[in-house]
């Protein structure tokens, strides 16, 4: 049985390539954008595309430096990536989309809602970055982050020694092995741990290295969020071990109308852990707020 990542376009956009995946013929237009450093399109939205697709319209990208989007130049950050979304929603001529995103590309949702909130009808931040003023051993990673080498080294390691990508992926889920998909799900992290090696690519992603700043956040868009006027559903897995509750409750605090949803026996990345219940949360949210011209 085939899937929506069967048939791919690939794009130009601010510059470089984009791979995009669709599915749906009708309904609200979402966008669908994944996380940092293994992370691709096909692997982290495999189980919810399918789901979202019988009435909206989906596009799943891979982002930059990711899956099918390579080789980019340059410094991807906050202000890039701003950007690039602005010129990815024009060139797949969608006035305005529903925003979904995980971990990193939660927080490039976000970002982007605050600085173009007219392109965007509706906002799914699942565990994302930029959100909170400090991090835990905030001094050590900066410095690690920043010291020569060392994220080269790490993306030459992961690629060269795939066991440990198996075992990290066995770590942070929370089935484990059990996990439905983990082959799959181990066998995309691999190949992109080795894409990322072949193209000598840090390990980390820009988006992550300048969000850090040596005693606070340099990105946290917490103190912006007053400001942020498009409906939005922040979900955290209960069991995250990256992104805290009280930073996450926080910003669903500071957002005006905004809802909040923790998913039981979900970690970092909830739609590996629980698709379908992810997926059914997804679509409630949207079918409240949205409408056809969304």
């Amino acid at each position: 049985m085939g899937t929506a990542f069967d048939e791919h376009t690939d794009l130009t956009v601010c510059g470089g390539p984009v791979r995009l995946y669709r599915a749906g013929d009708t309904g609200p237009a979402l966008l669908l954008l994944h996380g940092a450093m293994l992370d691709t399109g096909p692997g982290v939205w495999h189980d919810i595309v399918d789901r979202l697709s019988p009435d909206h319209r989906v596009h799943v990208i891979d982002l930059p430096r990711h899956g099918g989007s390579r080789p980019w130049r340059g410094v991807l950050d906050a202000a890039f990536f701003d950007r690039f979304l602005l010129e990815l929603l024009d060139a797949l001529e969608l006035p305005r989309a529903a925003l979904i995103g995980l971990s990193m590309g939660g927080g490039v949702a976000v970002g982007f809602a605050l600085a173009h909130p007219e392109r965007v009808s509706a906002l799914v931040p699942v565990g994302p970055g930029g959100i909170g003023a400090k991090r835990p051993y905030q001094f050590l990673t900066w410095a690690t982050l920043r010291t020569p080498g060392v994220l080269r080294l790490t993306s030459w390691m992961l690629a060269r020694f795939p066991g440990y990508v198996r075992s990290s992926m066995a770590a942070n889920l929370t089935a484990g092995p059990d996990t439905v998909g983990f082959e799959r799900i181990v066998a995309g992290a691999v190949a992109e741990a080795r894409a990322k090696h072949r193209h000598g690519e840090k390990a980390l992603d820009d988006w992550q290295i300048c969000a850090y700043g040596p005693r606070a956040m340099r990105l946290d868009y917490t103190p912006r969020l007053h400001r942020l006027r498009v409906p939005t559903l922040w979900v955290r897995g209960a069991d995250d071990p990256l992104v805290g509750e009280a930073e996450l409750r926080a910003a669903h605090g500071a957002t005006p109308g905004s809802r909040f949803m923790t998913i039981p026996d979900a970690g970092h990345i909830v739609t590996y852990d629980q698709p379908e219940e992810f997926t059914a949360l997804v679509r409630e949210f949207l079918a409240e707020v949205l409408d056809e011209s969304g």
